[in-house]
């Protein structure tokens, strides 16, 4: 059900904050999004979800926790796959 804000703007659901835990494979956003910008972050989703739901919740950080809780461990999952892609000689 979309929320509708006081703006008159329908706002999306937010996504449960454990579909955001795993990032997208890294390789493939680098390489997809390399034209636009050398930064790429494959735990965006996450972020955006996490942004989002400050929004919605006037920037209560307790109502959010869940979120940026899954956007540790995106990232923290993120790093480790770069390491590991890194020492088997499979990087960009």
């Amino acid at each position: 059900m979309a929320v509708k804000s006081t703006t008159n703007k329908v706002e999306e659901p937010l996504p449960h904050p454990n579909d955001n835990v795993n990032p997208q494979d890294w390789q493939e956003a680098f390489n997809k999004d390399r034209t636009s910008s050398k930064f790429v972050d494959p735990c965006k989703g996450a972020s955006k979800a996490s942004m989002s739901c400050l929004d919605r919740n006037d920037y209560n950080r307790d109502a959010c926790l869940e979120y940026f809780q899954a956007y540790r461990d995106c990232k923290k999952a993120w790093i480790e796959q770069r390491k590991a892609d890194r020492r088997a000689g499979r990087a960009p």
